[in-house]
């Protein structure tokens, strides 16, 4: 039976509501103090404060990096520089890969130039390039000036990469093995290590001149007997990887034959590197916020608890185009005031055309977007894409501006006002799902971001064409 009494684990929450109570009393405790006047009054500051640092510091003792990282993330501009000074020296690398760059860019900026090498020095080659493009250039020099030849190399040719490509992603911390040992004495060679590299699911099998020849599976390690030789178990046709692959590519992979890690070779089979699972999610979790953010129209990652002006920097490009529209908008309508100003239930309805024909357009453009990052979606599935979206508006359309034309009916007792509004809306959704698949596939087909200010611009168009096409037949057939 389970014991009901045991504490449960602590949610991220909990320990940022835990920092933030320990931050809050050390500045009460500090307001009492300066309020009161004694000759001690310095001496009684000076303890107080350290024992609340004390206090901070070993709660952030206790937690691992990525929990930190969260805790510096939710913390105002000014709280999040306190605490990150009293984050060990140690951790300081593992910290900074785990937050986000937006985050990490006001870190880096409160750090000195030792502090940033000392951080450093603690991370991987592999690491490392994530972390480089963050850092001041000559700081990197002085970087590359400290690591061995091996480090240096293998740095430079993580950073050679793109961000969006394999090489850029890829670990070069992994177990190499020869095929012709026996499984015993594989074994007794991982002994000799104090621990495996994180994720090593398999042992990755070469030749004297590094070429890959296969993988041998732990769990075929674990179960085969230890005189068999490692050519006669291992696996000759792993999933394997190109450096200039394009990551989200081999992040499918990992989801469709349910990786933990893979090789990564050069053209000549040569082995590189590794992919890991954590890698990936990590891209893909990266990717994802990315695509919510460039729909909405932003530029980049944004901190938020960043400067007024940096924020009012990362935003203000769409919310230009954005004016723009809406004026184009506000023009159309403009159109058509003598209409309005003699039937005043066209104001009240056509929101309802424009906004319906929006959500509609969203709805289409969001699934256009997310076949685009999975692979699914081409360029050339443009006409097939178009026949069904628009079947699927014409269908809701009918059905919904029937639903629609029945209240204005009810409302305004107008049959020939409810007919227009019925084929405003249809023709309006029609649009939008015309638009909701041009939009990303143009994007696509001139290598730009299929998702970048996709729900801006189809707001645009169906508040625009939904106010000409309504206003336009009922102009017609109404007056």
């Amino acid at each position: 039976m389970p014991d009901l009494n045991r504490k449960s684990p602590e949610s991220l929450q909990d320990r940022l509501d835990q920092v933030q109570e320990l931050l809050s009393r050390q500045r009460l405790v500090e307001d009492l103090v300066h309020k009161q006047e004694g000759p001690q009054q310095e001496l009684v500051e000076h303890l107080v404060h350290q024992q609340n640092l004390v206090k901070l510091q070993r709660k952030l003792d206790e937690l691992h990096p990525a929990d930190v990282a969260y805790i510096l993330e939710s913390l105002p501009l000014s709280e999040r520089l306190a605490v990150w000074q009293l984050v060990k020296v140690e951790r300081d690398g593992e910290i900074l890969l785990e937050v986000s760059d937006a985050v990490r860019e006001t870190l880096i900026a409160d750090m000195d130039s030792d502090e940033i090498l000392a951080a450093a020095n603690t991370l991987d080659a592999d690491e490392l390039a994530d972390l480089a493009p963050d850092l001041p250039r000559d700081v990197v020099r002085e970087l590359m000036d400290t690591l061995d030849a091996q480090q240096r190399d293998r740095l430079k040719s993580a950073l050679s990469y793109d961000d969006d490509q394999v090489g850029a992603l890829m670990d070069f911390d992994m177990i190499t093995i020869r095929d012709d040992v026996s499984l015993e004495v594989v074994s007794r060679y991982l002994r000799r290590f104090d621990a495996l590299p994180d994720h090593t699911d398999k042992l990755f099998v070469v030749d004297t001149d590094g070429l890959l020849k296969g993988v041998l599976p732990i769990k075929k390690l674990l179960v085969g007997s230890p005189d068999d030789v490692v050519v006669d178990v291992m696996v000759e046709d792993p999933v394997v990887f190109d450096p200039q692959d394009d990551a989200g590519e081999a992040a499918q992979a990992f989801e469709r034959y349910d990786l933990v890690s893979a090789p990564v070779v050069d053209a000549r089979g040569r082995l590189c590197g590794r992919l890991t699972i954590d890698e990936m999610v990590d891209y893909i979790r990266e990717e994802s916020e990315a695509e919510v953010l460039s729909a909405a129209g932003l530029r980049e990652e944004e901190d938020i608890f960043a400067s007024v002006w940096k924020s009012v920097r990362n935003r203000w490009a769409w919310l230009a185009l954005n004016l723009c529209t809406a004026l184009i908008a506000s023009r159309v309508i403009g159109l058509f005031e003598h209409s309005i100003e003699q039937l005043v239930a066209l104001a009240a309805l056509m929101p309802i055309v424009a906004g319906i024909g929006g959500n509609s357009g969203n709805q289409t453009i969001t699934m256009i977007v997310r076949g685009v990052a999975t692979g699914q979606v081409q360029v050339a599935h443009g006409k097939r894409l178009l026949r069904k979206e628009a079947s699927v508006a014409l269908i809701n359309g009918f059905f919904w501006g029937a639903v629609l034309a029945g209240i204005a009916m009810v409302l305004y007792g107008s049959l020939p006002l409810a007919v227009v509004l019925m084929s405003a809306m249809t023709l309006n959704m029609l649009l939008a799902a015309c638009m909701g698949v041009f939009i990303p596939l143009i994007r696509l087909r001139l290598g730009g971001d299929p998702a970048l200010g996709s729900s801006v611009l189809i707001t645009a168009i169906t508040d625009s064409g939904g106010f000409f096409i309504f206003l336009g037949l009922a102009t017609i057939f109404l007056l």
